[in-house]
């Protein structure tokens, strides 16, 4: 059996992100111990795919704030308790990774779970995975160009032989195991906003992951029109695929979305603010309700977060929305609720949307 090149959807896929933020308990009073996270984000991703939701990414991060350090193995666990959802990374940190040892990974969950893993590519927000792995910060650019050029190498699934400055050559070495995908195993760059970074997906021919997180979608509009003129030139116009992740969150209502949302969402804003130097506050709520009504937090009912994604669809023309449904302290309760709502009527209603324009 062969599976089709990309795996492309004739529908718009929506999906879901999570990061194993350490929550705290519904009462707000404890934090949940991270091997519980783990366990959460397991039945999280089982809600995910009884909802209908089409897509579960899993993030990579090497922080106490964070339980997940390995997606591909929770990604393993998902597959094996799922039926028909897709299982990608959000992102792999592929600088201080080897390209190899993920492929490999990768593949294995694709052939267990009947073709349905994707990885997303990435050099990380944050910077912790570089001298836990032994890597140098002054190489930042080289590794990751010189491990996705290598990456996108093994995904012909033939013998390659390759040699860099970032790891050991490889002469006529065959990598296994085998994907049954016609091209390897479909594969996004996810970039925060650097134009290089966007020529790079295209020169590969991969997928484009626009990581929007903060300010309006509008200025990321330029990035995928020069996406698509990057493809063209490089011979990959077959190949386009833009994906939008950005946090969000759903209720029943939009008062009830921006009063459970806001706390976590400010709580994580003022911790970063502090350690990348924004300052030392908490933002204000009128300053949260600004970037849900006209930035990148896509927080309220269904109806209001369907209108805001299919308002970005019209904008950019990507094919998948990825909301990043936890953020810091929000509770797994809330997070379930805000995971099926997703699923069983925001999906339903963008879907509608998109048909009807």
């Amino acid at each position: 059996m062969t599976i089709s090149t990309e795996r492309h959807s004739d529908q718009f896929e929506l999906g879901l992100h999570t990061f194993g933020d350490v929550t705290k308990t519904l009462d707000g009073e404890q934090d949940v111990p991270q091997p519980q996270v783990l366990r959460n984000v397991l039945a999280e991703a089982k809600m995910a795919d009884a909802s209908g939701v089409d897509v579960i990414g899993i993030g990579e991060h090497h922080r106490p704030d964070y339980a997940i350090s390995a997606p591909d193995v929770v990604l393993s666990a998902i597959g094996a308790a799922t039926e028909r959802i897709k299982l990608t990374s959000a992102v792999t940190v592929l600088s201080s990774d080897d390209p190899v040892r993920v492929y490999q990974r990768f593949a294995t969950i694709d052939g267990l779970t009947g073709g349905r893993a994707e990885v997303s590519l990435g050099r990380g927000s944050f910077i912790e995975s570089y001298p836990l792995f032994g890597y140098d910060l002054s190489d930042y650019e080289q590794l990751f160009e010189e491990k996705v050029e290598l990456f996108t190498r093994l995904r012909s699934e033939a013998a390659i032989s390759w040699q860099g400055n970032t790891r050991g050559s490889l002469k006529n070495q065959e990598i296994y195991p085998k994907t049954e995908h016609e091209h390897g195993l479909p594969t996004w760059i996810a970039v925060g906003g650097t134009p290089n970074s966007v020529v790079r997906a295209a020169r590969h021919g991969l997928g484009l992951e626009l990581a929007i997180i903060g300010g309006a979608p509008e200025r990321f509009r330029p990035l995928a029109q020069l996406y698509q003129k990057a493809l063209d030139e490089f011979g990959h116009s077959g190949n386009r695929r833009i994906a939008v992740h950005s946090h969000g969150f759903v209720a029943p209502t939009d008062e009830e979305a921006l009063d459970i949302f806001y706390p976590s969402w400010a709580e994580s804003m003022a911790k970063l603010g502090r350690e990348r130097g924004w300052g030392n506050g908490h933002p204000s709520r009128a300053q949260f309700e600004q970037e849900v009504h006209q930035g990148a937090l896509y927080v309220g009912s269904p109806e209001t977060v369907a209108k805001k994604i299919v308002r970005t669809q019209k904008l950019l023309g990507n094919s998948r929305f990825g909301m990043k449904y936890g953020n810091a302290s929000l509770a797994h309760e809330h997070m379930m609720s805000a995971i099926e709502l997703y699923g069983s009527q925001v999906k339903p209603l963008v879907l509608d949307m998109l048909s009807d324009s």
